[in-house]
């Protein structure tokens, strides 16, 4: 019929419509210009506490004049913190990372980042910046730490943390707030836990491998959700996160109270050990006591790497609680925690 288009004609018009729309929306095909750096060929770098880290970025070529500027994305508080900036020739750091990281400068076209000493709070997404004032570029790394998730809450129960009071607990009992990517590796590796806890994006979820009705049902196992909560006024449990030890964790028996075990520490050069040294060294250097210690927080825990009859109770591995005894009950050894 008149005024109609065919096939043909049709199909052209449509791929003339899709071109000037991809123009139109900046299509990185239709401006062919400079990209300087080069994709990292792995996305996800792999370390541990203590040790020293390098986060790929590399030029393909230099522009006249450009700098590179290094910075790490937190994800609990929505911003990016600042670590170095560079010309190529120099090299300036700023904040606490900065006074731990530095350029590699392998070779000329290297921009890669080197961090000292890694810490738990180092773990996250960084982002290497090319700023050459025509077409800033850039490529993004993750820094994962081999560690391990251990569920908290204090001697006055279950649900007594805000987001900050949680954050706090970890950290004092040394780990940080994990992350969702490491609650879900823990729940891989059979964490099963009903009570819900702070993770350090803000939301509050909880593992459960063996889906039963009083922790969430009897649907399918998996990381049950209460999505983002007030951080003020909100209050669940914590879910920690530590790595491997700068030291080491042993044992030393006797029917002590909580003061005669610190004191015990003490004698031996040692300090009593905290929760989440007790995890790590359960976790790294499969520490297996069948007998219950003070740790510093004032609770009773073992470690079992093999289980076995009248040690606990449970067919899988992990650290058995007593929760939180009267401190003057000297029933109990001590785990110490020493410095290498």
């Amino acid at each position: 019929m008149p005024g109609w288009l065919t096939l043909p004609t049709l199909c052209r018009f449509l791929l003339w419509a899709f071109t000037i729309f991809h123009k139109a929306q900046g299509d990185p095909a239709s401006h062919p210009g400079p990209h300087y750096l080069l994709p990292p060929i792995h996305e996800v770098i792999r370390s541990h506490r203590g040790a020293t880290a390098t986060l790929p970025c590399v030029l393909g070529t230099t522009p006249p004049s450009y700098k590179v500027r290094w910075s790490k994305v937190e994800p609990g508080e929505l911003q990016e913190t600042l670590i170095l900036i560079t010309n190529g020739l120099h090299a300036r750091g700023y904040g606490p990372l900065g006074g731990r990281a530095r350029m590699r400068r392998g070779h000329r076209l290297d921009a890669s980042l080197v961090i000292a000493g890694v810490r738990l709070e180092d773990e996250g997404r960084y982002r290497c910046e090319l700023i050459n004032g025509i077409e800033d570029e850039s490529v993004a790394l993750t820094l994962s730490l081999e560690g391990v998730v251990f569920p908290y809450q204090p001697s006055r129960g279950r649900y007594q943390f805000n987001y900050y009071e949680a954050k706090q607990a970890c950290e004092e009992q040394d780990g940080r707030l994990a992350t969702y990517s490491q609650l879900y590796q823990a729940w891989t590796e059979g964490l099963d836990w009903c009570n819900a806890g702070w993770l350090l994006e803000g939301s509050v979820r909880y593992p459960v491998l063996t889906a039963r009705a009083p922790c969430g049902g009897r649907g399918r196992p998996g990381i049950r959700s209460y999505g983002p909560r007030d951080r003020m006024r909100d209050r669940y449990d914590a879910f920690c996160f530590t790595s491997a030890l700068a030291g080491q964790v042993f044992f030393v028996p006797g029917r002590l109270t909580l003061s005669e075990a610190h004191a015990a520490c003490r004698r031996r050069g040692a300090v009593v050990a905290k929760v989440g040294h007790l995890y790590a060294a359960w976790k790294f250097s499969g520490l297996d006591q069948c007998d219950g210690g003070w740790l510093a927080d004032g609770s009773v825990r073992f470690p079992i790497t093999t289980p076995r009859p009248r040690c606990g109770g449970l067919p899988d591995p992990g650290v058995r609680s007593f929760g939180f005894p009267r401190p003057q009950q000297a029933a109990y050894g001590t785990y110490c925690y020493a410095e290498n």
